[in-house]
């Protein structure tokens, strides 16, 4: 019955809007580039929050790194023979359960990483997944802490050496399930050769998951590849260590004076050359957290002003309109007729600002997803919520004013020039 009631007030609320079309206009408008902003402000939240609690893979609880640069005049073969020499102490620590170098680590950032892009032939023109290459050894997947899901591990013959001019061309490789999804799609990925500019090399291996070096808003950035090598770069080296207890701290120190017993051969930076997995994910997702706290005041401040908005529109035509009120009270409109009128004109006003931002909020997103290409395609439901929101928010924001409207007094209303 209330709603045959509201509806049949839409045609004078119509006719009552029509008078004020700029105002009705203004609101309209507010409405929907509200809806369209904070829509698309929210949905990249939503990414962002997904993307920055991700999994690396790895036992990140126990996981830390050491930056080892080398003094300068070492040749790889030195280098090769320094970082054997290296890890076979690091291991022996206690507290240590076990240790590998290698280019870079899980989300170490940019410019610690090596890409490649291994094709299906070694004449394919077209180019093949992008993946982050990790040099590995036979003690990486027990120092990172992952799993294989098929094939087996290195063996300690593989292990050879390539520098950062080199082409990498390994005898085998272990690769994420996830490339090996997107290399051989239709078929096990285990056995089958790919090709890197260095050559062919066959797959020995399938890791569960193992996140790359640099965090990026795209899938490819759980394409890993381990290639069975030292990297023998002068500048230095990253030695991942696995400790056995979450307290790290005794355990860094003791690995740092293992290798500073050593110290001819190398440069340690105590303060800023040691990362532990838990700061590497606080950096690396630093700006993630702050485009979502940004992103979440601007649409909380977009919200309160469009209530607010709502909220003087409704108070000024309550002033104008008084008389209007009171000669309805007069012929018998209740509180709750007064009350409909202005919460269905409301819920008009708000659709016409939602059908408007629906379309311009869809606009925005594949506008964002040319000029930033890793935000993926916003579902519809993610305005329809809005829209949702919108119009409760504006229920909330004109139901005070409509309150008051209702309780003006017929007598004083009419009196009211």
């Amino acid at each position: 019955m209330a709603f045959i009631k509201a509806f049949m007030q839409l045609r004078p609320i119509v006719k009552a809007l029509g008078r004020h079309k700029v105002a009705t206009a203004l609101i309209v408008l507010q409405v929907a580039l509200t809806l369209a902003v904070t829509s698309n402000a929210l949905f990249i939240v939503a990414t962002r929050i997904v993307h920055l609690s991700r999994p690396t893979g790895t036992d990140e609880a126990h996981l830390f790194v050491i930056h080892n640069g080398w003094t300068i005049g070492q040749n790889a073969t030195q280098i090769d023979a320094n970082i054997r020499t290296d890890l076979d102490t690091l291991r022996r620590v206690p507290g240590v359960r076990d240790a590998f170098s290698s280019y870079g680590y899980p989300l170490a950032g940019d410019g610690s990483y090596i890409s490649v892009r291994p094709k299906l032939k070694p004449d394919q023109k077209a180019r093949g997944p992008f993946a982050m290459i990790y040099a590995a050894d036979e003690h990486t997947i027990n120092t990172l802490g992952i799993s294989l899901v098929a094939g087996r591990n290195f063996r300690p013959d593989e292990i050879t050496t390539f520098g950062p001019n080199d082409k990498i061309s390994p005898p085998g490789i272990i690769i994420t399930r996830s490339l090996a999804d997107k290399l051989f799609p239709d078929e096990s990925a285990l056995g089958k050769t790919v090709y890197f500019p260095g050559g062919p090399t066959r797959i020995v291996g399938i890791l569960a998951s193992l996140q790359g070096s640099i965090s990026i808003t795209r899938s490819s950035d759980g394409d890993s590849v381990l290639v069975p090598a030292h990297y023998v770069d002068p500048d230095g080296v990253w030695y991942l260590l696995r400790a056995d207890a979450a307290d790290m701290k005794p355990v860094i120190a003791a690995a740092l004076k293992a290798l500073q017993a050593r110290g001819g051969v190398r440069v340690l930076d105590p303060k800023h050359g040691v990362v532990t997995m838990a700061q590497a994910r606080e950096r690396a997702y630093a700006t993630d957290q702050s485009l979502a706290m940004l992103m979440s005041i601007v649409s909380g401040l977009l919200l309160l002003a469009t209530a607010g908005g709502i909220v003087g529109l409704s108070s000024f035509w309550v002033s104008q309109r008084r008389k209007q009120i009171g000669i309805r009270r007069s012929l018998g409109a209740t509180t709750g007729d007064i009350l409909r009128y202005f919460h269905a004109e409301n819920f008009l006003i708000v659709g016409g600002g939602i059908v408007l931002g629906i379309m311009l909020a869809v606009l925005a997103n594949l506008g964002l997803m040319k000029v930033f290409y890793p935000l993926p395609h916003m579902p519809l439901y993610v305005p329809l919520l809005g829209a949702l929101l919108l119009w409760l928010l504006g229920q909330l924001a004109v139901w005070g004013p409509a309150r008051y409207a209702a309780k003006v007094p017929p007598v004083v209303a009419i009196r009211t020039e």
